[in-house]
């Protein structure tokens, strides 16, 4: 009986030291990645000064903002990979190379994810723009300590006051119970804390995944070589080379006599619009027939294809909510990974929520960015300050905590919230998961209409040319017949 017991000990060992290992080299390869991501966007000049005290500080705050962006980016792995290796141990179930991708593994992924996210965000993220905000108090020792001393102050004072507006809140909402022991700060407020973040972070997602797949046609539009209707590509081409050979001899001959009365800046700025026209026509011209006429429409299509499926899937999910109580989204405490498919087509069915939820975080991103609210925070290549840095980060790390639940409330995927993310207080109240599953619907469904409606139209006006009538006149003034006839003379 000891020997069994001493075999079981050493079995329990040698798991949570392997699982310790997976977890380590899994975050430590985020990190290496995000480091280098960061490094790409980073200022130099912030790094590179002549006061090393500065320069500490700043390396110190991008330390802490690759350690938050590497969570962010395992937060949003989290369905994915959870998915996929429930799909792997149904495929091999007896495998032994398979034994360490277990529920024990998922499970304490999911934990320290929710852990370093919160610290993260609660902690790590104000410390370092406190840090490098922070000059030390007055009349201590200059240096990184001071500043390390000052960020402490004004970051626990800053706890309590959230703290205390949290407990405000709850007296409020909970005003018939008396909560003032330590444990019921543990136990109570800081789960009600990440409750109210998480629900921050959820209606983020509905506000900028809608508007995200709405804008990742016009961003896949401009990545990739559009085909043009009814257009002759190397008439188009000459024109423009003609019309910037005309613009480049009126700049160059401007000082002659001939030239004395012409607005010289006005012409410029025509001939490198004409210029970028031309270059653009150039590169259309040399690309592929296939990639020109096939890789555009495959494209918008591909897009198409997953808005519609995310929309459907989210319109099932609701009427699964008046009919079944167990579609809510829930906690899982123990997950039984290998015993049966979360989609009810198999494999190919949770390959499918793994490209969905991959699709709508993208396209929440580019939402994000793309409001005018968050556009000041995009990113650009060696010219982003500290400050925007840290700005990414928190916001990025918002949007992929939140991801899971927004899967899991939506109803993309079956498989429950591990961990303390099944924790939060609102996920059980039915007309909140029933009004945000129909606004996200009808939103997403308003968007796609009116992008769809106003590519077509964009495309029949240039197609018939009547994007080359002069300003005055109004294009929905224009007689159909003239329509008619200016298209009709351009296909003969």
């Amino acid at each position: 009986m000891d020997a069994d017991d001493v075999s079981v000990r050493e079995q329990l060992f040698h798991n949570r030291v392997r699982e310790t290992i997976i977890c380590v080299l899994l975050f430590t390869c985020l990190y290496m990645v995000s480091y280098l991501i960061l490094t790409h966007f980073k200022k130099n000049a912030d790094f590179v000064t002549d006061d090393i005290e500065d320069a500490t500080v700043n390396k110190i705050a991008l330390w802490l903002c690759t350690f938050t962006l590497s969570v962010a980016v395992c937060a949003v792995l989290l369905l994915p990979i959870s998915i996929l290796s429930n799909e792997v141990l149904l495929t091999f179930p007896q495998s032994y190379y398979m034994q360490w991708l277990n529920g024990s593994l998922i499970h304490g992924l999911w934990n320290l994810v929710f852990l370093f996210s919160n610290l993260s965000l609660v902690f790590l993220m104000p410390f370092a723009y406190f840090f490098t905000e922070s000059e030390g108090f007055v009349g201590c020792k200059k240096g990184v300590m001071a500043r390390v001393y000052e960020t402490a102050v004004v970051l626990l004072l800053l706890t309590l006051l959230v703290l205390g507006m949290v407990w405000v809140a709850s007296a409020a909402l909970h005003h018939h119970t008396a909560r003032e022991s330590l444990y019921d700060l543990w136990e109570y407020y800081l789960p009600y804390l990440y409750s109210g973040i998480s629900l921050f972070g959820v209606l983020l997602l509905l506000v900028c995944t809608p508007f995200g797949l709405s804008r990742m046609f016009s961003v896949t539009g401009s990545l990739l070589v559009k085909p043009r209707l009814l257009e002759n590509l190397e008439e188009t081409t000459s024109c423009s080379t003609f019309e910037e050979a005309s613009l480049s001899r009126k700049l160059n001959g401007g000082a002659t006599s001939c030239w004395i009365g012409l607005n010289v800046e006005a012409v410029r700025r025509q001939f490198l619009s004409v210029q970028a026209k031309r270059i653009a026509l150039e590169m259309r011209q040399r690309a592929s027939p296939w990639q020109r006429n096939l890789g555009y429409p495959l494209a918008m299509l591909l897009l198409l294809a997953l808005t519609v499926m995310c929309v459907l899937m989210v319109c099932f999910n609701v009427l699964e909510l008046l009919l079944d109580e167990t579609a809510m989204p829930k906690g899982m405490e123990d997950p039984r990974l290998g015993t049966a498919s979360f989609s009810m087509f198999g494999s190919l069915g949770a390959a499918m929520q793994v490209l969905l939820i991959l699709y709508l975080m993208v396209a929440s991103v580019v939402g994000f960015y793309s409001t005018s609210l968050f556009h000041g925070l995009l990113p650009r290549a060696q010219d982003t300050n500290l400050t925007q840095i840290i700005g990414n980060c928190v916001s990025l790390l918002v949007l992929s905590s939140a991801l899971p639940v927004f899967s899991r409330t939506l109803g993309i995927t079956r498989f429950d919230l591990l961990g303390d993310f099944g924790r939060y207080n609102w996920l059980g109240n039915f007309y909140i998961v029933f009004l945000y599953n129909m606004l996200f619907a009808g939103v997403t469904s308003a968007c796609l209409i009116n992008t769809l409606t106003w590519a077509v139209q964009r495309e029949l006006i240039r197609a018939f040319g009547l994007h080359r009538l002069p300003q005055t006149v109004s294009r929905s003034t224009v007689p159909f017949k003239l329509l008619l006839a200016n298209g009709l003379s351009k296909i003969q």
